[in-house]
């Protein structure tokens, strides 16, 4: 296991630098810059600002410089919050991003397990095309599309629900939690239908059932367990898929996360901040990749025995 994770590690190494490098020179390249503004601002100030965050320098001096606050932890200062550095933006907003991104991640896994694990139940009947057909809504429906429909219906119709903010209350989570977790509760379910059509099929569930078992505990008990093989595998890649796009979520319920910090910095040009998000949520992707990883090699004794041969 040892060797399986530091060969993973070993693959992250390139793939992280060039998600550094595309996004350095892209955003660079960019038009416009950190300072520019409506108003004029005098060259004499321009110049002094670009010298204080080393934007004087050549392109490929300010690159090695980056990669050497990279190695040492540091993602330097932010251009548009003066006496803030962007590591202390990411710990500020990193918080509320993840707490959104658990309870989209309740809503995606208690909808799409129940909905695969009932339509795999009845394969081929309307019991199996009515969540399908509804997962594969959700799918096509984008987050931009659903947050303001579910706004509309439960915040502005039936006024059930608040249309913003991040507060104490459990009502201020609901509709973002579901926005964001719809899309990935349709692969979910999609995930858990296939795997639990497999299983099910097996002759340890043909024999189960012979020993007259309820068929609720030979669905729980011992077909969830290789059916949902699938969906863990799909986990860690999900929850940094939920981490790193929830901007957009955010935006539209104007919640105080890291998305929105994405956001303001894309639209502000602040090189560092858009930089250092950007290689956080691809470290945490790649985190998440290698757990759900190990813990779909340490729940299927098909893998870990390939895994000690060596293939």
């Amino acid at each position: 296991m040892g060797r399986f994770i530091l060969s993973r590690l070993l693959q992250a190494i390139p793939v992280l630098l060039v998600v550094i490098t595309a996004t350095f020179f892209l955003v660079r390249t960019a038009p416009g810059g950190p300072f520019s503004a409506e108003k004029a601002v005098p060259p004499e100030v321009v110049k002094a600002l670009e010298a204080r965050y080393k934007l004087d320098q050549p392109m490929w001096q300010q690159y090695l410089s980056y990669l050497d606050d990279l190695v040492h932890g540091e993602f330097g200062p932010s251009f548009r919050y003066p006496g803030r550095s962007v590591n202390e933006l990411i710990l500020g907003g990193l918080p509320t991003t993840a707490e959104l991104a658990f309870y989209a991640m309740l809503v995606a896994i208690f909808i799409g397990v129940c909905a695969g694990v009932m339509a795999a139940l009845k394969p081929n009947t309307p019991q199996d095309y009515v969540p399908m057909s509804a997962a594969m809504l959700g799918i096509c429906m984008p987050s931009f599309l659903m947050g303001p429909l579910l706004v509309l219906i439960f915040g502005i119709w039936f006024e059930w629900l608040p249309v913003s903010g991040w507060g104490d209350l459990p009502g201020d989570k609901i509709l973002p939690a579901i926005t964001l977790g719809t899309g990935y509760a349709a692969y979910i379910a999609r995930l858990s239908r296939g795997g639990m059509l497999e299983v099910m099929s097996q002759d340890y569930i043909r024999t189960a059932r012979a020993k007259g078992l309820p068929e609720w505990v030979v669905v729980l008990k011992h077909g969830l367990r290789g059916g949902l093989i699938p969906v863990v595998a799909f986990l860690g890649p999900a929850f940094a898929g939920l981490l790193s796009g929830s901007f957009v979520v955010e935006t539209i319920f104007q919640i105080p996360g890291l998305g929105r910090f994405y956001v303001q910095a894309a639209f502000n040009r602040d090189y560092t901040m858009i930089l250092g998000t950007t290689v956080f949520f691809a470290a945490l992707i790649v985190l998440f990749n290698l757990l759900s990883d190990i813990i779909a090699v340490w729940i299927n004794p098909k893998l870990r025995h390939q895994l000690r041969e060596g293939r």
